[in-house]
């Protein structure tokens, strides 16, 4: 890991909402929401939804409830459209400069050094570039450490967002690199502790209770005394906001210690064979995020509960299961979470969710092998890579094993999504037709 700094941290507003924009125009200026899985509640809100007073998390029903009038439009996730748009978004965003972090699905870091000339009038050209090509809006924040970039990303969508916050100069990208002292120590005495990158809320209460209130009360600490009251981590933190570079460019995501993929239901399943689907399911999509890290799991965690908002039986159940050998063989983490539904399924109860864990991970060729007496290993590698090839190229399902259910008529667990959009960027099938 080095330190490519300046940095800078570019961040799609609203992005599940703008991604939806983009399709349907007539949406803009328009309070929007985009709804988790089965349409349970807000995980993306719009400018205008933020303005009635909608929280992050807010269920549906109470928000049909408390805006019966107010012409909000709820979608259901596409995550499809919102994977898609989001390469796009990275795609464009690394012209701004030679080394580049995803950091998230809306959110890159990108390392500017040895970058000549002003960096904010190249920040808004990318930004520019990045709204004519894939119709969405971003805001860049430059900062000598990725912590500062963060902060400053904060800012620039602030100052545009609620004017008067901020310097309006400041808005849609921000630059704090070059910000005389007196200025910059302006701002960070206007920010909240608690907007700082790494700080959540349990330290920053923490800190108020040490009369630490804002960013500059944080960037005035001792790294050694926070480390040893603290964290490591949260010395880091602090020395970033003091200017020193402590935090790299990670250009290779790091592999995961644990795997999951688990799932509300659309509807209460009462009996074990969609159970086994959706574990089925569950754990053929978990194996292909395996495969993808090059890794191999020992044990898998199976479970499954009811919903804790519908009256009557409640029951929450789960099991550990080690597998033979360590595996990322779809065919064999399938027939472990099957394994484990059977076992851990009880009759005459209304399961709302499910799901599996993929613990105990390792690289392939870190495992303790058996002595090989056949070609088993070889052949299967050949069979996922094929598996994984085909489901890439022609989509998620494309092929899935049997005891997934097929889709000839619709899975009793899957989700409800009502209201979701067309895959407008990944199906074919489903591209809007223009009508004279």
């Amino acid at each position: 890991m080095h330190f490519p700094g300046p940095f800078a941290l570019i961040d799609a507003n609203n992005f599940y909402v703008s991604c939806e924009r983009v399709f349907r125009p007539a949406l803009e200026g328009r309070p929007v929401i985009v709804l988790s899985n089965n349409d349970g509640c807000a995980i993306a809100r719009s400018n205008e939804a933020k303005a009635l007073g909608i929280k992050m998390g807010h269920p549906w029903f109470q928000v049909r409830q408390a805006w019966p009038d107010a012409g909000i439009t709820a979608l259901s996730a596409n995550f499809a459209l919102y994977g898609d748009m989001s390469s796009r978004l990275m795609g464009v965003a690394a012209g701004l400069g030679p080394e580049q972090e995803v950091y998230s699905i809306d959110e890159t870091f990108i390392g500017l050094a040895g970058i000549p000339g002003d960096l904010a009038r190249r920040s808004h050209a990318v930004r520019s570039r990045i709204l004519q090509w894939t119709g969405l809006p971003t805001c860049v924040g430059i900062g000598p450490t990725k912590t500062l970039a963060k902060l400053a990303n904060h800012i620039a969508k602030s100052a545009e967002r609620k004017p008067g916050s901020y310097p309006a100069e400041l808005a849609q990208v921000c630059n704090l690199a070059i910000l005389p002292a007196s200025e910059l120590d302006a701002i960070m005495a206007a920010t909240e502790v608690s907007e700082v990158w790494g700080i959540g809320p349990r330290i920053a209460g923490q800190l108020r209770m040490l009369n630490v209130r804002t960013v500059r009360d944080a960037a005035s600490l001792d790294p050694a005394t926070v480390r040893r009251r603290w964290s490591v981590t949260l010395e880091r933190t602090i020395r970033e906001l003091q200017g020193q570079p402590c935090i790299g460019l990670e250009q290779q995501p790091s592999a995961k210690q644990q795997i999951a993929c688990t799932r509300s239901f659309g509807q209460p399943v009462d009996s074990l064979e969609p159970m086994v689907q959706a574990v089925s399911e569950f754990a053929a999509r978990a194996g292909e995020k395996l495969r993808a890290q090059g890794g191999r799991t020992g044990q898998m965690l199976v479970f499954a509960h009811t919903s804790p908002f519908r009256p009557g039986k409640s029951y929450s159940k789960s099991i550990t299961l080690a597998l033979r050998r360590p595996s990322s063989n779809t065919l064999d983490l399938v027939a472990t979470a099957a394994r484990g539904m059977r076992a851990i399924f009880k009759p005459g109860i209304q399961f709302m969710k499910a799901g599996v864990m993929l613990l105990d991970l390792a690289p392939e060729g870190q495992e303790q092998e058996e002595l090989p007496l056949d070609n088993e290993g070889e052949a299967s590698e050949r069979l996922m890579s094929v598996l994984d090839a085909i489901n890439d190229r022609y989509g998620q399902g494309a092929i899935r094993v049997a005891s997934a259910g097929t889709q000839v008529k619709k899975r009793e667990w899957e989700m409800r999504q009502q209201l979701r959009t067309p895959r407008y960027t990944t199906r074919w099938d489903e591209l809007p037709v223009a009508r004279t």
